[in-house]
């Protein structure tokens, strides 16, 4: 592979990667904040007792469970970059192999 098509594949991973950070960040301040919604709704489904306290606890807690999955699934998109730009730089660095 050429230098220049090295160079080009690992600014698009470099890219790639810099915007996933920055979701992942956005994505872990909301999922705080959807953690304590679903937190509170729990106490007051325990607290209150009713069919309409349960299903706001239910539906805040799936938000939350959904919310984890896609911050998980960007986690190991993060690592799949993070693995991507290491064999680059070592094709840049080293040569090919």
């Amino acid at each position: 592979m050429h230098r220049s098509t090295v160079e080009r594949r690992l600014n698009d991973a470099h890219q790639r990667l810099v915007r996933a950070r920055s979701e992942l960040a956005v994505l872990d301040e909301q999922l705080e904040v959807v953690s304590d919604i679903a937190d509170e709704t729990r106490l007051k489904a325990l607290v209150a007792e009713t069919p309409t306290a349960s299903r706001e606890h239910d539906e805040a807690s799936r938000h939350a469970d959904a919310m984890r999955r896609t911050r998980q699934a960007l986690v190991e998109s993060i690592s799949e970059l993070e693995r991507r730009q290491n064999e680059l730089l070592d094709r840049l660095v080293v040569g090919p192999g």
